[in-house]
């Protein structure tokens, strides 16, 4: 008897093996599907589908050393602290800690050769065409067909950004226990041909997806949008690694694609992109005229939230819940204390904090800031703000949406962020530092160190001065194990589409390009036209402050080739580096100054080492295994 499940056979085999009676042995199986009751079933049929969703890579290393709640798509996100965007400052044992401490990138770091699930879904294709029952019409077949081919273009996307070329596999490979396996063995395609395939797959089945409307099924607009995300990658493989002195690439095209196909790849982008704008299908979310909290809503906000495009949804009340927000809800919000498994987990860097810049154009670069070196050369360039948040005025408001600053709230609760005092010392003509544990008073009763920091060393508390907004659930006992978050992970949203049309336009010399990137502005709080030309460098940054936190730097920074440059593993590079910035009150009675608040910028204690990214780490290792199993298949360079 054919089954659906190894692992429903497998549970049967032990319950068979384990019986004391050897009738047993003799009985059917009552809990194994046969291939007639499977691909007979629309419902069945969809159940598969579902589950083949919850197996794409999902996020940025789409893993976790503990429990993150099911779906999983909410576990890689402990690794946005490997990167420039945070550092970690929850638990501190090495199962975490090590983020803050890596000596450089493992080669295997994003390794990926998921061909289990590419065979699982050739096998599903296969047995949905040969079925036959008025039960599955042939448009139901057209349409599960096309899915599971969209599952398929998306998972080889995952492999093609990790890998390179890798083998094409489009039909199941069937072992005839003749003794001689190489038949089955087969070579990488080029880096090319594996994009092209995807832009054929989605081509070929956009308007046979339906799911019109759905924001967790593939429908005509997700496969633009993977499209429009695909090719982009595409052209920047074809135009920027081959603009490095010594461009990545192997004999036979495993890795590389030459430039002059840079071209063919953004236009392919470009059409995506514009098809979804165009199309009035999706819209900007601009429900709140608060910008700031308009933009955290952006991502938060199911109903009516016509951006996302596609997400892994959750609902509490279908058990499906995970522990995001416990993880990182700021110290002074926890509410799970006895239980708690870590908060504040994330610490935000200043680094992507001036990163966005001023409603004036001007660089985001932070006015009136110390060294931190409790010197009066360190003090020197201080401006006494009045409350902790004047420092932060005027910023682009997707700074407040992303990021929860000094002297801001979160559920309508104040967060008590100040990191310790300076006190006037005539003598030296300079300000003392004094610090203290959190919610700690200093002796004119005022705060000392708040319940919040933060702190350089202490877990559970940010070490940065920044704790995390986006994705984080204001929703009643979201922060407790108990009843957790159902916020969803979008995988696509119309914020993304802009920008990668905005992007696939420059690289064609095409005028429309900052249109696109200033309607997300006009979004985001910036006066209408405020750039009148776009730059690369402009690019990059709009991109990393619109989708910080989206799974998208990484990937950034692999495909224009320069992530070995921003992070090159020294101390002297300030892009290498992870900073904070504390916030101190001044005490000095009878002084205007007394009362104010003043910043310390230093890199943080807590990270030891620079990032470092390695050549190597642009196209990860090819497990030994699969070499071991496959000779045909070639290593990827520096390996």
């Amino acid at each position: 008897m054919k089954t659906l499940s190894k692992f429903l056979f497998s549970l049967w085999a032990l319950a068979a093996l384990s019986a004391c009676n050897s009738d047993w042995l003799e009985r059917e199986p009552e809990d194994i599907l046969t291939d007639e009751q499977l691909w007979t079933n629309p419902q069945l049929i969809l159940s598969t589908i579902a589950d083949y969703y919850s197996r794409l890579p999902q996020h940025t290393d789409f893993g976790g050393p503990y429990n993150c709640g099911s779906p999983s798509a909410y576990c890689g996100w402990k690794d946005y602290a490997s990167y420039d965007e945070a550092m970690w400052s929850g638990v501190s044992n090495f199962d975490f800690e090590f983020r803050n401490n890596l000596i450089d990138y493992p080669f295997a770091r994003w390794s990926l050769w998921n061909y289990d699930l590419i065979r699982d879904i050739n096998l599903a294709i296969d047995k949905i065409n040969a079925v036959s029952s008025p039960k599955v019409t042939d448009l139901m077949k057209a349409q599960f067909i096309a899915e599971l081919r969209f599952i398929r273009a998306m998972n080889y996307f995952e492999l093609v950004k990790r890998m390179g070329g890798v083998p094409i596999i489009t039909e199941q490979l069937i072992y005839d226990f003749e003794g001689d396996p190489t038949y089955l063995q087969h070579p990488r395609n080029t880096e090319e041909e594996v994009y092209l395939f995807i832009e054929s797959e989605l081509d070929a089945i956009a308007d046979q997806l339906g799911n019109e409307g759905s924001k967790t099924r593939a429908n005509k607009y997700t496969a633009l949008a993977l499209k429009s995300r695909a090719m982009l990658y595409a052209g920047s493989i074809a135009k920027y690694n081959n603009l490095m002195p010594s461009p990545i690439s192997l004999p036979n095209g495993e890795v590389g694609i030459p430039a002059s196909r840079a071209a063919y790849f953004y236009e392919s982008s470009l059409q995506a992109s514009t098809a979804i704008i165009q199309s009035g299908a999706y819209q900007l979310f601009e429900g709140n005229p608060d910008r700031g909290q308009n933009f955290y809503e952006a991502l938060t906000v199911k109903n009516g939230n016509n951006e996302v495009i596609m997400a892994v949804d959750y609902a509490v009340s279908q058990g499906l819940r995970h522990l995001f927000t416990l993880e990182n809800i700021p110290r002074s919000l926890r509410q799970d204390v006895e239980n708690v498994s870590g908060s504040s987990a994330l610490s935000p860097s200043l680094n992507l904090v001036e990163s966005f810049e001023y409603l004036d154009g001007s660089a985001g670069t932070l006015k009136g800031v110390g060294t931190g070196s409790n010197t009066a050369e360190g003090q020197a360039n201080w401006i006494f703000y009045d409350t902790p948040a004047a420092i932060f005025a005027d910023k682009d408001p997707r700074l407040s949406g992303t990021i929860i600053l000094p002297g801001s709230t979160f559920a309508g609760q104040p967060l008590a962020i100040q990191a310790g005092v300076y006190v006037w010392n005539a003598t030296a003509n300079k300000y003392d530092r004094v610090e203290g544990s959190l919610n700690s008073q200093y002796v004119d009763g005022g705060v000392l160190t708040g319940g919040d920091g933060p702190l350089p060393n202490e877990t559970y508390v940010s070490a940065t001065g920044f704790y995390l907004r986006k994705y984080l659930d204001s929703a009643p006992g979201a922060a407790t194990s108990a009843v957790r978050s159902d916020i969803w992970w979008v995988r696509f949203r119309l914020g993304e589409i802009f920008l990668n049309a905005a992007e696939a336009a420059f690289e064609l010399d095409r005028p429309e390009a900052v249109s696109y990137v200033n309607r997300l502005r006009e979004r985001a709080g910036f006066e209408s036209n405020s750039l009148a030309s776009l730059t690369l460098a402009r690019i990059m940054n709009e991109r990393k402050v619109e989708l910080a936190f989206e799974d998208h730097r990484v990937w950034d920074l692999r495909r224009w080739r320069v992530a070995h440059e921003l992070w090159d593993g020294t101390t002297t590079n300030p892009n290498a580096n992870i900073y904070a910035l504390f916030p101190y009150r001044i005490v000095r009675p009878g002084h205007p100054h007394h009362g104010k608040f003043v910043f310390d910028k230093f890199r943080s204690s807590r990270t030891t080492r620079p990032r470092y990214f390695r050549y190597g780490n642009y196209y990860s290792e090819i497990p030994q295994t699969v070499i071991n199993n496959n000779p045909k298949i070639v290593r990827n360079p520096f390996h």
